[in-house]
């Protein structure tokens, strides 16, 4: 009885070693969106779906080829949301607050990171 109980505490303990070891790199889970003017003139909008944790993003849409930056951006994920006006995540930055942070037109954004 003593070895069965011995074997299943060693085994559940190798167990919990493998699934800790193989975890995926951290995302924020939720949804961070923004608005933005293509480069033909038409209003869009942009989102990163369950982005990851720790690395700078540029926002897709408001790269090199387009002269004006993204604006509006609204954090709907669980993790704060740290914005800047330039990319690389570079020039000023404004922190978003988990699930509801926003900011309105007047921000002018080109990348993020989340953590």
């Amino acid at each position: 009885m003593r070895l069965r109980s011995g074997l299943t505490t060693v085994l559940g303990a190798a167990l919990l070693a493998v699934t800790a070891t193989a975890a995926p790199a951290s995302a924020a889970t939720g949804q961070f969106r923004y608005d933005y003017v293509t480069v033909e003139g038409y209003e869009a909008s942009g989102f990163l779906n369950n982005p990851e944790d720790g690395v700078c993003l540029n926002l897709p849409g408001v790269g090199e080829d387009n002269p004006e930056p993204a604006h509006s951006p609204k954090n709907r994920t669980d993790a704060w949301a740290m914005v800047f006006s330039e990319a690389d995540c570079q020039g000023d930055v404004f922190r978003l607050r988990p699930f509801t942070g926003g900011a309105g037109e007047r921000l002018k954004v080109r990348s993020v990171v989340f953590g």
